[in-house]
């Protein structure tokens, strides 16, 4: 696939909000520091099409990005951020809790990890939220580049082995510096949109 249009189109706070195209969607999960903006800008190929922040927990509703007219990337509030409140995390998980209920366009998570570290207690709380909804989850391994080629294995075999992926899950390596494992997520998505046309 080639991404060959790429625009924010809302941060929506409420259902109403929500596209009403009926489009595909992928959303984005994350610790907030994990880099969800540079995924972001990473697909699209645009450096400038989500605004990465030194401050974690920036992203307060849920932004919805449409590629080539035919899908959209919807990023979430990140977790795990402890200057966030907890008032403030309970209406992220409000927000996102509404969207996954009410949402039959969604058509797969991206659930970004941090390849260097072993995946985090809340990782595997969201991992685990994810599957209570039945969702099918791709787990994006961010920073492939910050590890050499001889630890890849071990750091991909240490994530498996914490989350626990399911059957019919997946795992791709990526780096937002040498664009490796871009490749492998919009085929995905491609194969993913070619498969709901087909139902």
């Amino acid at each position: 696939m080639k991404i060959t249009s790429a625009e924010f189109v809302i941060s929506a706070m409420r259902i109403s909000q929500y596209p009403t195209d009926g489009l595909p969607e992928f959303m984005l999960v994350g610790r907030s520091n994990v880099g969800k903006s540079s995924f972001i800008n990473t697909i699209t190929n645009n450096k400038k099409m989500a605004r990465v922040s030194n401050t974690p927990g920036k992203t307060r509703n849920l932004n919805f990005y449409l590629l080539n007219n035919s899908f959209y990337l919807v990023d979430v509030p990140g977790y795990g951020y402890a200057q966030v409140s907890k008032k403030e995390q309970r209406k992220f998980g409000l927000m996102i809790e509404e969207y996954l209920e009410k949402r039959p366009n969604l058509t797969r998570v991206f659930m970004l990890v941090d390849l260097r570290h072993k995946p985090s207690e809340d990782d595997v709380l969201m991992y685990k939220f994810l599957k209570y909804y039945n969702l099918p989850v791709t787990i994006i391994a961010t920073k492939s580049d910050k590890i050499s080629k001889n630890k890849l294995e071990k750091a991909k075999s240490t994530v498996l082995k914490v989350l626990e992926l399911e059957k019919g899950d997946s795992f791709i390596p990526m780096s937002n510096i040498t664009k490796a494992g871009r490749d492998m997520v919009l085929n995905e998505i491609q194969d993913l949109i070619m498969e709901e046309e087909t139902l």
